[in-house]
C-alpha cells in the first residue's frame, strides 16, 4: 500500500492533513481528512461561573467569535430560565449577520477566489490572494472591502472586532447609540454594490468548474439548518429542519435543544475532529452536512427580495436540492447578499435604539443548551452547573464535526477521480485540497502562525521510501 500525505492543508483556517491510500496499481483505495490539533475547551470551561461561558467560548474561535457568544449566551439564558428584551435579539442579530458576512468574505475572497480565478491548475507559488490582486485587481479590493463591512459592524457594536464582550448572558451589555447605526447604514450601499459585482462575476463563470462540481462531495445526503416559522432563513434563532437529497422531510421545525435525541456523535482515531450522525440512519450511514449549502436546501426562501430572486435563479440552474459541495461557493455569495439586505431591514427599525436590552438572573435550571447558526453551519453548546452555578460539564457540536463525515467522503470522491499513478502533481492535490475549502472548515480559527505555514508533501512506498516529494 502506497500513501501520499499533504501536511498541512493550505488556505483553510486551523491545521490538518489529508492521508491518501494507493494500491499497488495506482488507484485510490482509500482516503481520510483529519484534525491535528487538541484544544478541549469542554475541559477547561469545568469550575468556571456559567455567566463567564459566552466570553470563555468566544475564544475558540478568532472567525466566528460572535456564532460562539450566541450559542453560548443562549445556554446560559437557558440555565437563567429568562427571555431576553426583545431590542436584544436583533440587536445580536445585526452582530451575527455582520460576521456571517466578514467570514464568507474571508472563505470565498481570500481562500478559495484563487482556485476560481486563476485555475485549480495555476501555478502554486502564484496561486493566492495576491494573485487574484494582481489578476483581478477589483474583485480583491471588493473582498477586502466586504470583510471590513463585517468586522466594522462588530467593532463598531462590540468594541473589537474579535472576541468582543457585547453580547452577555440575558442580552447584550449596552443598548445601540444613534450614530452607530447611522454610520453602519451609511456603507450599506457599497456593501451591496460588491456583493452584486461578485454575484455577476461568479455566474459568469461558473460553467469553467463544471468539472470540479462533478465531484467536489457530490453525493446524496440529509441537509440540517434552522429555519424561522415562515420557513425564512433563520441564523441566530429558529428550528431545526432536516430533510434529505429528494427534499423529504425528515424532521421539520423540531426544538434544536434536545439534540442527543436525533444526533449521535462518534469518535474515530485517526482525527481529534468527532462526527456526528443523525441517530435513525446509524454511523456512518447517517452523514449529514449544514452550512450554507445545507441552509439553502432547507428554508423555503431566504426573507429579502433580492436575495430571494438570487435563490431562485441558483435553483433554477443547480435543481431545487443541489448535492455538489462545490456549490457553498454560490451559496456563500447569496447569503451575503441576504444579510446586507437583513441588516438595512433591522437597523432601520426605530425600535432598534430600545435601551432595555438585557435580563438579569441568577442559575434557576441545572442545565441548558443554546443552538445558533454559524458561518460553517448549526453550532450547538451544551453545559451542566452545579448549585453555585459552577460549569460541571460541556459539550460542543460545532459546524466543522457536523461535516465531518461529508468532509471525508468528499477527499475520497476527489481523490479517486485526480489521484492516478506513482507521480505527485501538485494540481491534483490541490484539488483534494479545494473539496475541503468548499465547506470552509474551522478547525482552530484563534491559532495563528508568523509568516509562511510550510508544506510537505510525500509519496511514501509500501516499505517506508519516499518515493517522490513536494516541498515548500
Amino acid at each position: 500500500m502506497t500513501e501520499i500525505i499533504i501536511d498541512p492543508v493550505t488556505r483553510i483556517e486551523g491545521h490538518s492533513k489529508i492521508t491518501i491510500q494507493l494500491d499497488e496499481l495506482g488507484q485510490v483505495v482509500d482516503a481520510h481528512f483529519h484534525v491535528t490539533q487538541f484544544r478541549g475547551f469542554e475541559r477547561i470551561s469545568q469550575g468556571r461561573p456559567f455567566h463567564e461561558m459566552p466570553a470563555l467560548m468566544a475564544r475558540i474561535c478568532g472567525i466566528c467569535p460572535v456564532s460562539h457568544l450566541i450559542a453560548s449566551a443562549k445556554t446560559c439564558e437557558e440555565i437563567m430560565a429568562v427571555s431576553i428584551p426583545p431590542v436584544a435579539v436583533n440587536l445580536r442579530r445585526v452582530m451575527n449577520l455582520a460576521q456571517m458576512v466578514q467570514s464568507h468574505a474571508l472563505s470565498f475572497f481570500h481562500l478559495s477566489s484563487p482556485d476560481l480565478l486563476l485555475g485549480f491548475d495555476a501555478d502554486a507559488a502564484g496561486r493566492n490572494f495576491l494573485g487574484v490582486a494582481a489578476a483581478a485587481p477589483q474583485l480583491a479590493l471588493d473582498g477586502v472591502a466586504m470583510r471590513k463591512f463585517g468586522q466594522q459592524i462588530i467593532e463598531r457594536l462590540g468594541g473589537k472586532r474579535v472576541h468582543p464582550g457585547w453580547i452577555v448572558p440575558g442580552g447584550v451589555s449596552h443598548p445601540l447609540e444613534p450614530e452607530i447605526r447611522d454610520e453602519i447604514l451609511a456603507g450599506i450601499p457599497d456593501a451591496l454594490e460588491r456583493i452584486r459585482r461578485t454575484l455577476s462575476w461568479y455566474k459568469a463563470n461558473v460553467a469553467d468548474w463544471a468539472d470540479e462540481a462533478a465531484v467536489f462531495a457530490n453525493f446524496p445526503s440529509l441537509y440540517m439548518g434552522l429555519v424561522h416559522e415562515n420557513g425564512d432563513i433563520a441564523f441566530s434563532d429558529g428550528d431545526l429542519r432536516v430533510v434529505d437529497a429528494a427534499g423529504y422531510l425528515v424532521a421539520d421545525h423540531i426544538d434544536p435543544r434536545p439534540y442527543w435525541d436525533y444526533l449521535g456523535e462518534s469518535v474515530e482515531p485517526w482525527s481529534f475532529l468527532k462526527s456526528t450522525y443523525w441517530k435513525d440512519l446509524g454511523y456512518p450511514e447517517g452523514l449529514y452536512r449544514v452550512g450554507p449549502l445545507a441552509r439553502l436546501n432547507v428554508i423555503d426562501q431566504m426573507g429579502t427580495p433580492e436575495a430571494d430572486e438570487e435563490l431562485q435563479q441558483y435553483r433554477e440552474r443547480l435543481g431545487r436540492y443541489p448535492a455538489s459541495s462545490f456549490y457553498y461557493h454560490h451559496a456563500r455569495l447569496i447569503e451575503i447578499l441576504h444579510c446586507i439586505h437583513a441588516i438595512a431591514a433591522l437597523l432601520s427599525d426605530p425600535g432598534i435604539l430600545d435601551d432595555r436590552v438585557r435580563a438579569v438572573a441568577g442559575a434557576n435550571r441545572s442545565e441548558g443548551v443554546g443552538v445558533s447558526e454559524a458561518p460553517r453551519g448549526t453550532l450547538l453548546h451544551h453545559y451542566r452547573v452545579d448549585e453555585n452555578g459552577l460549569i460541571e460539564w460541556a459539550n460542543l457540536i460545532i459546524a466543522t464535526g457536523h461535516n465531518n463525515l461529508a468532509m471525508n467522503r468528499g477527499v475520497l470522491e476527489v481523490a479517486r477521480k485526480y489521484v492516478h499513478g506513482t507521480e505527485i502533481q501538485e494540481s491534483m492535490l490541490n484539488r483534494v485540497e479545494a473539496v475541503i475549502r468548499c465547506f470552509d472548515p474551522c478547525l482552530s480559527c484563534s491559532t495563528h502562525a508568523i509568516g509562511e505555514m510550510p508544506l510537505n508533501v510525500q509519496l511514501i512506498g509500501p516499505n517506508g521510501q519516499v518515493l517522490d516529494e513536494l516541498a515548500r
